[in-house]
């Protein structure tokens, strides 16, 4: 049996079929191109879910983790470890100072220490366990599939199947302060929402809900947490997506670009509320580690010397542009662009998974998103060259969907 049909195999006879996956295994891969096990290449706009920040295999990330592996893996969290604290130091610093760092191992973890922070949170301010413990979300939010994130997540394909979920969860609409004052009340600990939400189709909260949101937690006395798991790490030009509104998050969940394609995940808390987690409290065997830890400040010191920032603020105008463009070709197949940055949202007139397997056929790999969106999430790295490819690709795709369904519509 050769290497390609022993592999898919494997996943038949062992892998849990709970991703339906495509017919291809990925094999190797370089800044923003992967390859599969035929030899074929892809240009790759969905980096593991806006994981490889850097894109594959950057020689920065590389190396980090190559000297560090020789070095010192793993140790408990019972001792500290150099490359940790470093790493904290660093994003105390990018959330504007002033707090504290707990690291974990991924984005769901670390929305559930948000959920943990607001139920310490709201036993402290109403002096009983289980008095004040209600979070408002947004509807159409992603925070993950522990129970708590489920629970925080108003969608029936994520939650079906797991009943009873976690109590306290309430859910106002994004970008209506109105919906979201209505929904804050006595029992309100903490309110709870993405910058831009990514999984329910890349809905940016804006400048005015945000400040708004802000004022509002300051004025009931309740947390404002930020899930950022997949906008932040420099994704919308910023480090952090809500920085364009000018506020301070009580707390910070930060994941997926943050480690280049390491797992890892980090929440940063306003020292007014750290101290809410005492000794024993929360706790984590992998989070943070040297090796982890060391990956992420490659990442950061690759941010920051090789002027990412910069480049994804200069290059986001002219893609909107090019996107639009395309729009005004085809606007009864292209409905609607949306995203700041690298992290835009396509709203096209089908469900995308035919568009995402025509794309991957003519080598470009892109995440779906909801009912109707297609993402575009490269690497950090992406250059305006990047963009052409992967929008010449898109567009010459839009076409022959938008003809098939012309097509069947007049059949």
């Amino acid at each position: 049996m050769n290497a390609k049909l022993d592999t898919e195999q494997l996943y038949k006879d062992n892998v849990l079929g709970n991703y339906g996956l495509p017919p291809v295994t990925l094999v190797r891969g370089r800044g923003l191109r992967v390859w599969d096990d035929a030899g074929k290449e892809y240009l790759d706009f969905c980096s593991g879910i806006a994981v490889t920040s850097l894109g594959h295999c950057h020689p920065n990330l590389v190396e980090a983790i190559q000297k560090q592996a020789a070095a010192l893996l793993c140790v408990s969290n019972l001792y500290r470890n150099e490359n940790q604290a470093k790493l904290a130091a660093k994003l105390d610093e990018k959330a504007g100072g002033g707090g504290k760092l707990f690291f974990c191992n991924s984005g769901a973890e670390a929305n559930e220490t948000l959920i943990k922070l607001s139920r310490l949170y709201g036993q402290k301010q109403s002096g009983e366990e289980g008095k004040r413990y209600k979070v408002v979300c947004a509807e159409n939010a992603f925070h993950g599939r522990t129970f708590g994130g489920m629970s925080a997540t108003p969608k029936a394909k994520i939650q079906d199947g797991f009943a009873p979920l976690v109590d306290g969860f309430v859910f106002a609409e994004l970008n209506n302060l109105a919906s979201f004052e209505a929904a804050v009340d006595d029992d309100t600990a903490a309110v709870f929402i993405e910058t831009i939400q990514g999984e329910g189709g890349i809905y940016p909260a804006s400048v005015e809900f945000l400040q708004g949101l802000r004022a509002l937690c300051d004025d009931k006395g309740v947390l404002l947490l930020i899930d950022e798991v997949q906008c932040g790490v420099g994704r919308t030009g910023t480090f952090f997506a809500y920085e364009e509104a000018g506020i301070r998050p009580d707390a910070i969940g930060m994941a997926k670009g943050l480690g280049g394609g390491v797992p890892i995940g980090a929440v940063w808390i306003d020292d007014a509320y750290a101290d809410l987690f005492g000794p024993g409290s929360h706790g984590t065997t992998f989070g943070g580690t040297p090796l982890i830890s060391a990956a992420a400040l490659a990442v950061l010191e690759t941010i920051e010397s090789d002027s990412l920032l910069e480049q994804v603020q200069e290059n986001a105008p002219y893609v909107m542009e090019r996107l639009r463009r395309l729009q005004s070709e085809l606007p009864e197949y292209i409905l609607e662009i949306r995203g700041s940055g690298y992290m835009i949202g396509i709203q096209i007139a089908e469900s995308p998974m035919d568009m995402v397997a025509l794309l991957r056929e003519k080598g470009l790999i892109v995440p779906p998103a909801e009912t109707d969106v297609i993402r575009f999430l490269p690497a950090l790295t992406a250059t305006k060259k990047d963009f052409d490819e992967a929008i010449a690709l898109f567009g010459e795709a839009s076409k022959e969907r938008s003809a098939l369904i012309r097509k069947s519509a007049t059949a």
